[in-house]
């Protein structure tokens, strides 16, 4: 009898879309739909709330510290069987979370599960850059907004309906379907990549860069509730730091470092990805303070707090798709600077209508804040990876995704060490406080539009298909890639 044999789809692009799309919803939705079933965890467990907030920290912490030898994995053992792999323990991690029967097993599948999502993000970027060309990286990004505009709002949504509807191992059950679905249909339609990296693994660096990330991170996430003056974040964050700089010491001087920092040498990748860190520290913020406030002010049930960020998400897609067809012919500096200054217009609004105003004002606000992040999101997703070769997308997504994760880390720890302030003690003075906390993401917005008139549309002439079909280019010119030998006139004044 003959073999059943499936077809593979001949487009790849496709594959990786899908496989990409469910994994990264999975990964970036567990940050947040925890949250909200954090007290009936508590509860159940029958442990305090200072315990049960590790339930949270150590997914984090267990996320940012695989980052860096995301790179080097997917080279060595091909990025299909890595990604699969992620997969496998991420599903099998959350299956394992709602069989706890106390915090401690909690806290450790929690970082099982975190392993396997902190492959999953860093190695799933790496496939899809490798499928599409620089000249359909917009089409990329927009593949790439869907899990990080709509995962972050859902998840208090979904983690509030089905805690109250069902129960808090819900929260983690839910990823168990998807999971397998997204395994059986990537074993199945994802081409294999074969492995194409013989340098060794940089043992020392990457434990130097994992516990840096881990401390920092660690400081960040716990400052804002335990005190930034407590001995366990001021080790932490001290210990983090000092790995930190070792780290650059020992990654600029070995020859196969596992964090490839000479990258950031590249000139696109370095302000896309500086305009990017403050853009997601603001975005983040606004996620945190929006749902929070209405709680601690209104009263508001955690499925209803969630519907009030869900616009957000609604905004991006819509904007994104603007954004998308925009950015070919305009490039990245003016959607850059535009939509990081109309966020944050826009969220210093929030300041204005106070978190007590009419829910559709607060929705509508939302909206538009996540329509202006959206040019943000594509512009520097597609931008950043411009001029780095099939070789070193792997490299690049690691430090793409590691800045990524401490700038929300520190986007969030911001604003709550903002609204912890000792002067919040007062009626006047908290709900002063509570009000124009929405200045400080507003302002980290605005320094990321200044910081965006600073990006050379040029450098990023390969994603652009207005100006790569016009401008000649002479390649191999260094770190920052192939560098146009004339602009048009157009393009020189805009650079």
């Amino acid at each position: 009898m003959a073999a059943i044999r499936v077809p593979r789809p001949a487009d790849q692009r496709t594959v990786v879309a899908v496989v990409f799309v469910a994994t990264m919803f999975l990964a970036i939705m567990d940050a947040t739909i925890v949250n909200v079933a954090l007290p009936s965890i508590a509860t159940d467990l029958g442990t305090g709330t200072d315990s049960i907030d590790t339930v949270v920290t150590s997914y984090l912490v267990s996320l940012a510290v695989v980052i860096p030898a995301s790179g080097w994995l997917a080279d060595r053992f091909g990025a299909r069987r890595v990604f699969l792999a992620a997969l496998t323990v991420f599903t099998v991690a959350s299956a394992l979370c709602a069989t706890a029967g106390d915090v401690g097993q909690l806290v450790g599948w929690r970082i099982l599960q975190g392993v396997g999502g902190g492959l999953l993000t860093p190695v799933g970027t790496t496939m899809l850059y490798r499928v599409y060309p620089p000249q359909q990286r917009a089409r990329a990004a927009r593949v790439m907004m869907i899990p990080t505009a709509v995962a972050p709002a859902l998840g208090p949504v979904l983690g509030g309906l089905l805690t109250d509807g069902l129960s808090w191992h819900w929260v983690f059950l839910v990823n168990v379907p998807l999971g397998l679905a997204t395994l059986l249909y990537g074993l199945v339609f994802l081409a294999d990549v074969p492995a194409t990296a013989a340098r060794g693994f940089d043992l020392v660096g990457f434990l130097l860069a994992a516990g840096g990330l881990a401390g920092i991170l660690y400081a960040v996430s716990t400052g804002p509730s335990h005190g930034w003056g407590s001995p366990a974040v001021l080790l932490t964050g001290a210990a983090g730091l000092v790995a930190t700089a070792a780290m650059i010491y020992w990654e600029t001087r070995v020859p196969h470092p596992v964090l490839a920092l000479e990258i950031m040498k590249n000139r696109i990748f370095r302000m896309s990805n500086l305009v990017m860190t403050f853009g997601v520290m603001a975005f983040m913020a606004l996620l945190y303070l929006v749902p929070l406030l209405a709680q601690a002010i209104e009263g508001a049930s955690s499925t209803r707090a969630g519907l009030l960020v869900f616009p957000e998400a609604v905004g991006v897609m819509i904007g994104s798709q603007v954004a998308g067809s925009l950015y070919p012919r305009i490039g990245p500096r003016r959607l850059l600077a535009g939509g990081l200054a109309a966020a944050a217009v826009t969220i210093g609004l929030f300041a204005a209508v106070t978190i007590s105003a009419s829910p559709w004002t607060l929705r509508t606000l939302m909206f538009l804040a996540g329509f202006a992040m959206s040019f943000v999101f594509l512009s520097t997703q597609t931008a950043a990876f411009a001029t780095i070769t099939p070789m070193r997308t792997g490299d690049a997504s690691a430090l793409f995704n590691a800045q990524r994760q401490l700038a929300s880390a520190f986007g969030v720890a911001l604003v709550a060490t903002v609204l912890a302030l000792p002067d919040a003690g007062s009626a006047a003075a908290g709900a002063f406080a509570r009000r124009w906390v929405f200045l400080v993401p507003a302002t980290l917005a605005l320094v990321g539009a200044v910081l965006a008139l600073f990006i050379r549309d040029a450098d990023a002439s390969a994603t652009m298909r207005s100006v790569a079909q016009r401008v000649p280019t002479s390649p191999g010119t260094g770190p920052d890639g192939p560098v146009p030998a004339k602009l048009p006139r157009r393009e020189r004044e805009a650079t």
